[in-house]
């Protein structure tokens, strides 16, 4: 088919649209425009173009839009602009629903506050030891991005003190409320100057959060986007199942679709335990994330997803929410949940940015109810495929990741860095950069996800060399 080049008129009107969505347009500072081009942020996402020139101007805002539609500059960039870097006090407070979602947080706002010289961004999150905050905090810190009780835990010892805060922002409210955080919300909010913006930011709109908003802001300009995932980036397929064949119909899509990453989503803990238990007795790469899981354990098995060296990863709604996995290939609902927004949400996960992605849903007859609820909110009837088209999962070599990930003892504690990582592999051990994939340092271990063919020999290696002029104990997760 040959290329058919834009007519004069349609050429200008899509340069007129760019120039319309261009970050150049809003009141930024000179440096931040700058920062903005070298970070390759040109043309504002949806919900930045509707919220950024309200937040800009001062006002409180309730803005619904899906994760993974750049929420996160649609609030970090007005609370930037507020700041007053001269002084050396708390004057922005994020509330997060989970620490991994904090963590993400504060890496963007680092990126986005690299044209201001030392603005100070602390994350403060449970399952992390207080005195490490504490001494932070006694630092001094401009930004601060947190989960709800370990503020209130540091508001609490007079450890945290926010008379300069001039912009609160609530991430994932909907969530939040979830997770129950509805009184401490509240308790932070009491605890913050009357005259401070509030930005609030909500995937869904449940009831919930028009009594948060009716408490805490102050005429607030409402931003809703109501944009689905193209349908050409993710194609979605429902299998009617039986409920003793749920289980094993996993792993025939698996087998036969075959996709590098896959999230699948479970009604209840139990599920994930079960799924969990069936794949990896078929040899499946499968771990699970649910509420019992302790902080270092849960750590350790998003770094695992995220580095590609699990292929499935099996959670509840509440422990996957504020995930923001790239690359991810399919997303499987096992059950069907009762929420049609829920499922919204899960199905886009996958097919992120210029990715696509394939979503499988198992329904019993029992969910019928809630697939039809499904159909209702997504203005078309769900794709039904037969379980039977799919490969017999006995004849095919089980689906393996191609990365495995190495933890060695020792991070930021011991003021190792990725740099100091790669190094030892490259220079020292002479492995090909592109054989290394994410490295991950935290406080006291760092994780190295390395190709699965070379996985023993960087093992030895790195036991028997030295990262950073130390010898260091390293193991395979």
């Amino acid at each position: 088919m040959s290329k058919i080049d834009p007519s004069p008129a349609q050429a200008v009107a899509g340069a007129t649209a760019v120039a319309e969505n261009a970050f150049a347009r809003l009141p930024l500072s000179a440096s931040m425009q700058s920062n903005l081009q070298q970070l390759g942020y040109l043309a504002m996402t949806p919900i930045q173009a509707a919220s950024l020139p309200l937040a800009l101007a001062g006002r409180d805002l309730i803005a619904q839009a899906k994760t993974g539609s750049g929420k996160t500059a649609a609030f970090a960039l007005p609370l930037l602009h507020n700041l007053n870097p001269r002084r050396f006090a708390v004057q922005a407070l994020v509330l997060c629903p989970t620490r991994e979602l904090a963590d993400q947080v504060t890496q963007e706002i680092r990126r986005l506050a690299r044209a201001e010289d030392n603005i100070k961004t602390l994350t403060l999150c449970g399952g992390v030891p207080l005195r490490n905050q504490l001494t932070s905090l006694a630092h001094g810190a401009h930004i601060v991005v947190g989960t709800p009780g370990r503020i209130l835990d540091h508001l609490s010892r007079q450890s945290l003190a926010l008379d300069a805060l001039n912009t609160l922002v609530l991430d994932e409210a909907d969530r939040m409320l979830d997770m129950g955080f509805a009184d401490d919300i509240a308790q932070v909010a009491q605890a913050c100057p009357t005259t401070r913006q509030t930005l609030l930011f909500s995937a869904t709109y449940p009831e919930g959060i028009s009594k948060l908003a009716a408490r805490f802001l102050r005429n607030p300009q409402e931003v809703k986007l109501t944009e689905r995932h193209a349908a050409t980036k993710i194609r979605q397929r429902f299998y009617e199942v039986k409920d003793t064949e749920r289980l094993h119909a996993v792993s025939q899509l698996l087998n036969h679709f075959r996709p590098v990453s896959t999230l699948a989503f479970c009604n209840t803990k139990l599920r994930c335990r079960e799924l969990v238990a069936v794949l990896q007795a078929q040899g499946f790469a499968a771990l699970e994330l649910h509420g019992d899981l302790d902080q270092r354990e849960r750590d350790q098995v998003l770094v695992q997803f995220a580095n590609r060296s699990c292929s499935v990863l099996v959670a509840t709604d509440v422990a996957a929410r504020g995930l923001d996995i790239a690359q991810l290939e399919a997303v499987i609902n096992v059950d069907i949940t009762p929420d049609p927004e829920v499922h919204i949400h899960r199905v886009g996960r996958t097919g992120r940015a210029d990715g696509e992605g394939w979503a499988f849903s198992l329904a019993s007859m029992d969910e019928m109810g809630s697939v039809g609820r499904i159909d209702a909110m997504q203005g078309s009837e769900s794709p039904w495929h037969p379980l039977s088209e799919l490969s017999d999962a006995d004849n095919t070599d089980p689906l393996q990741p191609p990365m495995v990930t190495l933890q060695i003892v020792g991070g930021r504690k011991e003021k190792i860095r990725p740099g100091d990582v790669l190094g030892a592999l490259t220079k020292d051990l002479g492995f090909a950069g592109s054989q290394i994939g994410k490295i991950n340092v935290n406080e006291f271990s760092t994780y190295v996800a390395v190709e699965r063919s070379v996985a023993d020999a960087v093992l030895r290696g790195l036991n028997a060399g030295k990262v950073k002029g130390k010898s260091v104990k390293v193991r395979r997760l």
